[in-house]
């Protein structure tokens, strides 16, 4: 399965700053059971109604349940939910 969390950050933020600091929290997913790969898309659009990154998870349904109680999501969340505008959880085959 994909997981996908699509991220639009608040306008206030310098989030390209922070893509290496993203980039090390998703690397630690790699290493949950069940998860297969990391990917992190960034937007190439610089319209105000775009959101930011989105990040791709490729797991198992096990995986989701391993992910969703995992240290590198609640650090993603401690560290970065505060500087979210929006974001949308997609899941799909």
């Amino acid at each position: 399965m994909r997981h996908f969390i699509i991220t639009k950050f608040k306008k206030d933020f310098n989030y390209k700053s922070e893509l290496e600091n993203i980039t090390k929290i998703f690397e630690k997913v790699k290493d949950i059971e069940g998860v297969e790969d990391v990917i992190i898309h960034t937007s190439n659009s610089t319209r105000e109604n775009r959101s930011h990154i989105m990040i791709e998870i490729i797991l198992t349904n096990e995986g989701l349940k391993n992910y969703d109680i995992s240290e590198p999501h609640h650090e993603w969340k401690d560290t970065y939910g505060e500087y979210i505008e929006s974001k949308a959880i997609f899941d799909c085959e």
